[in-house]
């Protein structure tokens, strides 16, 4: 399995991973919808998980729309540049992601370390906090990881250009 294969392979995964993980929100969303009105009989835990879900749906999806390029940006000016100065702004772009993510990596392990060491544990369905507030480290990680394996691919010359880049067709 080349390593482009297992890149292609990692962010299917995070793809299926965070559709099943909103899937389940919105199911368990509908059952607590169904209890409180038809059963008088609501989840009490329900809003609680389904925020914990989608922490997990947001920064785990954010390295897959980091990896495709789909970001959110004010990039008007940008297509009115000519294409060398355009992706000079692009690898700015990239580079701030991959320091921002870091920065923030690091800043989040403390409080990750002191949630594991005093056992904090969320109020209604009592889950360690240890457990969602670790899922954005490891999405920016991934963020991180996956825009500096397009950056360097890129730099390699096998990017294919701005709305080419991912291996599994999307632009």
């Amino acid at each position: 399995m080349t390593f482009t294969s297992l890149i292609a392979a990692l962010v299917s995964v995070i793809r299926n991973l965070t559709a099943t993980l909103l899937l389940a929100a919105v199911a368990l969303n509908l059952a607590n919808i169904v209890g409180r009105y038809a059963l008088n009989s609501p989840i009490a835990s329900a809003e609680e998980v389904m925020l914990f879900l989608l922490v997990a749906v947001v920064f785990l999806g954010s390295s897959v729309v980091s990896w495709e390029r789909k970001q959110i940006r004010m990039d008007v000016v940008l297509h009115v540049m000519p294409p060398a100065v355009r992706h000079y702004f692009e690898v700015i772009s990239d580079i701030a992601t991959i320091a921002i993510s870091v920065a923030l990596i690091v800043f989040a392990w403390p409080v990750i370390t002191m949630l594991v060491e005093f056992d904090e544990r969320s109020q209604a369905a009592d889950i360690p906090l240890s457990v969602p507030q670790a899922l954005i480290p490891i999405g920016l990680g991934l963020t991180a990881f996956l825009t500096a394996i397009r950056l360097v691919r890129d730099f390699r010359g096998g990017g294919g250009g701005r709305d080419q880049h991912t291996s599994s067709g999307a632009s």
